[in-house]
């Protein structure tokens, strides 16, 4: 049985009563209000209803005006329009103002297209609220698998820092000398990629690149590797191959395929007398250009065994005068502007207790 309730608003008592009576014989649940302005109130009270029946042509507020005043108020309200007058533009206005339906009267021998457009009525509102509700539950369905998202790719990108620091760490087991080499690098290369304002998701691939550029010197036999001298024309030819093994071991790694160019490109020079492919200006990877100052500040700053760590203003004009041959003008005018206690306290940073990859 129908629990819908109906407000019906007429000025006229009789056709109230009338309203009201074949509502109530179909067990739909009715209030009549006099007008549209005790129409309005009684909405204003809080009563709810599922439908509201009104006259169009009304002494103190016609039903125009009460409709418009209603659907401002309770836009999801379904309001139908009800009239004697035979006119198609009034229907038209009253359709426009956001009615649902409009009916003429008399109801006497009317009754069936009242009860089906009434039925009619109150089926869409309740389509219409569980539309909503679906949207509104798909919505919260999307939210949480959005979470679920970002956490999962949080997940993976953790996974994905331990990945480089435990390559870092086998490097540096491999090579003992250049300890944290690949951290302070980096640290340098994000540095500068920053102050290009790059975006943040190129500077992630830039650091990685940076991070594992030397990553194929694991494959560089011992012998070569930790040779005490000066290498000979030949170990110099192995040793120069570490670029391309790297980048054959790298660019397996889905994540790390774009960061596998910058490691394949790390030793070319800006005026093409690089190796391993004498690459030449914009045609080496910009990431690479930026990382070749970076690592000639590390390795300017950096105590070996044949010579003391010089200062930062040694490695400042260094890399000034190799500006426009071995190194991107622009980059250098770029990282010439920057002060030179950031590089100093980056390196403080990764020689800090349990250095991980730096963060961009």
């Amino acid at each position: 049985m129908p629990n819908d309730r109906i407000l019906v608003v007429d000025d006229e008592e009789t056709i109230r009563e009338i309203v009201c009576s074949m509502l109530g014989g179909a067990h739909f649940q009715t209030r009549p209000a006099a007008s549209g302005i005790e129409a309005l109130a009684i909405l204003e009270s809080g009563e709810e209803f599922d439908l509201v029946l009104s006259d169009l042509m009304m002494a103190e507020m016609d039903g125009i005006a009460f409709l418009e005043r209603a659907k401002e108020r309770y836009p999801d309200l379904p309001i139908v329009m009800v009239t004697a007058v035979h006119d198609v533009g009034v229907a038209l206005q009253a359709l426009r103002n956001g009615a649902y339906d409009y009916l003429l009267k008399p109801f006497g021998l009317e009754r069936e297209q009242l009860l089906a457009t009434v039925r009619r009525a109150l089926e869409n509102r309740r389509l219409k609220r569980e539309n909503d509700a679906y949207r509104t539950k798909l919505e919260e369905l999307v939210a949480a698998r959005t979470q679920q998202w970002k956490t999962a790719l949080s997940d993976v990108k953790k996974s994905y820092d331990m990945t480089l620091e435990a390559l870092g760490d086998a490097l540096d087991l491999k090579d003992a000398e250049t300890e944290h080499h690949s951290r302070r690098v980096t640290a340098f290369t994000i540095a500068i990629a920053k102050k290009m304002g790059l975006p943040k998701e190129e500077i992630e691939v830039i650091a990685r690149g940076a991070f594992l550029h030397d990553i194929g010197k694991m494959a560089i036999p011992d012998d070569i590797l930790h040779k005490p001298g000066k290498l000979t024309d030949e170990e110099m030819a192995v040793m120069r191959e570490h670029c391309y093994l790297g980048y054959k071991i790298i660019s397996r790694i889905p994540f790390l395929a774009e960061a596998a160019e910058i490691i394949y490109a790390h030793q070319e020079r800006y005026d093409g007398s690089g190796y391993p492919r004498g690459l030449k200006g914009e045609a080496i990877p910009l990431g690479a250009r930026i990382f070749a100052i970076a690592d000639t500040l590390d390795a300017m700053r950096s105590k070996r065994d044949y010579r003391d760590a010089q200062t930062i203003q040694a490695a400042r004009k260094e890399i000034e005068t190799w500006s426009g041959r071995q190194f991107d003008p622009q980059i250098v005018k770029v990282f010439l502007e920057m002060p030179d206690n950031i590089w100093e306290d980056l390196r403080n940073d990764i020689h800090g207790q349990d250095p991980s990859f730096p963060k961009v």
